[in-house]
């Protein structure tokens, strides 16, 4: 059983590693902020969640998977409201939102 435990977890986190890579690509090819955010956000929440799941296995008991969860839930949080804010900024702002090309 623990076989299996150790299996799901090295592939939860490996996917969950996949999923940051490709938000950190996405923040570094979209052209403009509000693309960029968009991708980084959803990208990094998914992978952060399947990092939780797949960690889950390994904790001691329920008290420990549930602080993991709330880890997530507040990062979700977090993530949601400071996107807000950002792409609020960045519109208010009239800045150019696209990356100039140099």
């Amino acid at each position: 059983m623990a076989m299996i435990a150790d299996a799901a977890t090295l592939t939860l986190a490996a996917a969950g590693v996949v999923f940051f890579i490709a938000g950190t690509l996405g923040l570094l090819r979209f052209p403009d902020a509000l693309t960029r955010l968009h991708a980084l956000t959803k990208a990094d929440n998914l992978g952060l969640g399947l990092i939780v799941i797949g960690l889950i296995p390994q904790t001691g008991g329920v008290w420990m998977a549930s602080k993991l969860l709330l880890v997530w839930l507040l990062n979700n949080l977090a993530a949601a409201t400071i996107a807000q804010l950002f792409a609020r900024i960045a519109l208010t702002t009239g800045r150019e939102l696209a990356r100039s090309e140099e």
